[in-house]
């Protein structure tokens, strides 16, 4: 998800832009199988101003809200733009008319601007332990299987 602005106390709110693509394709074997492709493509730009607030005024973390959230410590990059990108194949199997299988298999990139580490202080209210974090691009592989009846 992302955010649609920035803001800080005595400040603007500082608009973020975003841009998206996507698109799927689907072909039926026959007419109880069927597979799809599909794919996203997404960005998130955080003006001058906003990486401000967010890094402080060098961009290395120091006096930004990041900053003081997080420490800035073993930060080598603060800079909040990131890209997502998502491939995904699902095929479905109808037996009978209106019961129907299931299986995706969606793999998802997000290559995020921020680099180094920080030193989590952990939050028992999202149940996110506190510890030294690496700040990377990251890779996701999802399966999900299904069993839809309708009535």
């Amino acid at each position: 998800m992302a955010p649609d602005s920035v803001f800080v106390a005595g400040g603007q709110q500082q608009l973020i832009s975003t841009w998206g693509m996507r698109g799927a394709y689907t072909h039926n074997w026959d007419a109880y199988w069927n597979t799809a492709i599909y794919g996203a493509y997404a960005g998130v730009r955080y003006n001058g101003t906003a990486k401000s607030y967010i890094c402080g005024p060098t961009g290395s973390g120091v006096g930004g809200s990041f900053g003081a959230a997080f420490g800035t410590a073993g930060l080598t990059s603060c800079n909040p733009d990131y890209n997502i990108a998502q491939l995904g194949l699902i095929t479905r199997w109808t037996p009978v008319k209106n019961l129907t299988f299931s299986a995706d298999l969606t793999y998802t990139h997000i290559d995020q601007k921020f680099a180094g580490t920080i030193a989590y202080p952990g939050s028992a209210g999202i149940g996110k332990p506190g510890t030294v974090y690496e700040l990377k691009d990251q890779n996701t592989v999802l399966l999900l299987l299904r069993a839809q009846r309708n009535w």
